[in-house]
């Protein structure tokens, strides 16, 4: 019996697991969502294009299953784009299906025509223009196992109207074939044995975990080799929960918000083992400048990653979790033969590990993150009272922002896909949409979106969304009236001139999500918070918590632009 492309779609779906899919309907998906009704898939329908996406993006990031959103051509593919750059910035597995005008229309400028597969090239790790109805199950196979294995990221199908429409044979492939395409796992042995020597002799080594050791799994291996090596380990914005924060071994966040604790350690590291991050400019700051003394290990799947930024003196290809486990097992096996991590000559004394100054040099720079201290509710005090309630399954979203880093410092994490948050992109408008998905995905955590004023307004017509899937979510929303990032840019780097930085027709945050139907709370005094989150904590179903905040406070410390991560302004004195 023969079927639809239409069919075929959702069959082959149905085939890779999905189980839900986010999307918005439009005249060239008519034919899919007609069929839609005859399959177990659950579809959320968003306000706005760039929300299924989003949506899809948190969904996969908390699951780590493949995010699906669907659109329809021209507007809707195109909006699109903003999300399929910031999950392929960020490296989480996507397929996104959008519609196209029939064959015979392609290429004059029919309605609603866009050159999806050419606008998307760069922002994706691969996009199909279907023109044969039989191709489809072939190629969404091939879209999921792109998406899913190596370094992840969005795949794109475009799917014309008469492929929709078109009758083919199903039969849903037992495996991909593609030549071209064969990631590496399994890094080179000689290389895992130059690492795990280095590693062994190191006096002051740290580790960087990057985004990389979550979307591999390998957060338990990570902790058992710092644990046997006694290394500390500073996190990305995107490792965050791949290493305990409540760790004594934990720096914190590195980079331009990091901790000086962390920043330090790599400036001064002699081995520096960094796993599955790309060194990005707001890790690093001038690349020359970074990590001076240190021999780099660079762990990561994506060979292209490897010597693009920063020079590596042991280069490793492969799954983090793979290449870490048999670094493990080296240095194991070198510890059981006596000749690993044992006193350097002047260094600590017998018995103790090779480490031991290193590690107390670290404790005499550990500085607490700076409180603000002006007139409005203490940021910190917000996260932390936060998380304290929501607990450790919680699961915290981001807007970006000067939310964004305040939540990276203060709010502890400890498990990963914990810590859902735009990074490479740095999308405003992320955080709704993105904490939906999460909660849809992992409907027994709790899930908590950290926003503010200016990021919350990007998206904020998901609230229809959130309401009418009456999904249970927590909003904290920080009101300082204004782009406090760009605010505070301007006032440190540009002379304090403000400028198009303050928006003087805020809504009224908690009667407009009441519009929506969802309960809100506004706070302005500390003695009302507790009991304000408490209040959002218990109650079943969707919350907004709008915490009043002074518009002169900052994220700190910070480190100037183009400037060594070593420089780092601590606070306002």
């Amino acid at each position: 019996m023969k079927v639809t492309g239409a069919q075929a779609l959702f069959k082959s779906l149905l085939e890779e697991g999905v189980e839900v899919i986010f999307g918005y309907p439009g005249g060239q998906v008519l034919t899919i969502y007609d069929a839609l009704p005859q399959f177990p898939l659950r579809h959320i329908l968003v306000r706005h294009e760039q929300g299924a996406v989003h949506a899809a993006d948190g969904y996969a990031r908390a699951t780590g299953k493949v995010g699906v959103c669907l659109a329809t051509s021209g507007p809707g593919a195109t909006n699109l784009v903003t999300g399929l750059a910031t999950a392929y910035m960020d490296s989480t597995p996507l397929v996104a299906i959008t519609g196209q005008v029939p064959t015979p229309a392609l290429g004059r400028d029919a309605f609603q025509e866009a050159d999806l597969t050419g606008i998307t090239m760069p922002i994706t790790k691969h996009n199909y223009l279907v023109k044969d109805p039989a191709d489809l199950p072939r190629v969404i196979k091939e879209a999921f196992h792109i998406a899913s294995t190596g370094r992840p990221g969005p795949v794109l199908i475009d799917i014309p109207k008469d492929v929709q429409v078109g009758k083919l044979s199903f039969k849903y492939p037992d495996a991909v074939d593609l030549p071209g395409y064969r990631p590496t796992y399994n890094g080179h042995p000689a290389q895992i044995d130059q690492a795990a020597k280095a590693l062994m002799e190191a006096s002051q080594p740290a580790i960087i975990c990057g985004g990389g050791v979550i979307a591999s799994g390998a957060t338990t291996v990570l902790r058992e080799l710092a644990e046997t090596l006694r290394i500390p380990v500073a996190c990305t914005l995107l490792g965050l929960g791949g290493f305990p924060a409540d760790h004594p071994l934990f720096l914190g966040m590195l980079g331009m918000h990091g901790t000086f604790q962390a920043n330090r350690a790599i400036h001064r590291a002699d081995v520096l083992l960094a796993v599955g991050t790309r060194f990005a400019d707001r890790v690093t700051g001038p690349t020359d400048h970074f990590a001076p003394q240190a021999r780099i290990i660079h762990v990561d799947i994506d060979p292209a990653e490897i010597g693009k930024n920063v020079e590596a003196a042991i280069p490793v290809v492969g799954d983090a979790g793979r290449i870490l486990s048999g670094i493990l097992k080296k240095v194991t096996a070198g510890q059981a033969a006596g000749g690993a991590n044992g006193s350097a000559p002047g260094g600590p004394a017998a018995g103790e590990p090779r480490t031991a100054l290193w590690l107390a040099q670290i404790e005499a720079w550990r500085r607490p993150a700076p409180v603000a201290k002006g007139s409005g509710l203490n940021p910190a005090e917000i996260l932390q009272t936060a998380a304290g309630m929501a607990g450790k399954d919680a699961i915290v979203v981001t807007d970006v922002g000067q939310h964004q880093m305040w939540a990276a410092q203060h709010w502890p994490l400890s498990r990963p896909r914990s810590f859902l948050s735009s990074g490479g992109l740095g999308t405003m408008g992320f955080g709704l949409p993105a904490a939906i998905g999460a909660k849809v995905g992992r409907p027994d955590a709790p899930v908590v979106l950290v926003t503010g004023d200016g990021s919350f307004q990007m998206n904020i017509q998901e609230l229809g969304t959130l309401s009418a899937e009456n999904v249970d979510l927590k909003m904290v929303l920080f009101n300082n009236g204004s782009l406090g990032m760009v605010r505070q840019w301007q006032e440190l780097f540009y002379g304090g001139r403000l400028s198009q930085v303050t928006m003087s027709h805020w809504p009224d945050f908690v009667q407009l999500v009441k519009a929506y139907g969802i309960p809100g709370q506004r706070v302005e005094r500390r003695a009302d918070l507790k009991p304000a989150l408490d209040d959002a904590l218990s109650m079943p179903g969707p919350i907004l918590v709008e915490c009043v905040i002074d518009p002169s406070e900052k994220v700190y410390p910070m480190v100037p632009p183009g400037n060594p991560v070593t420089d780092m302004i601590m606070g306002p004195d």
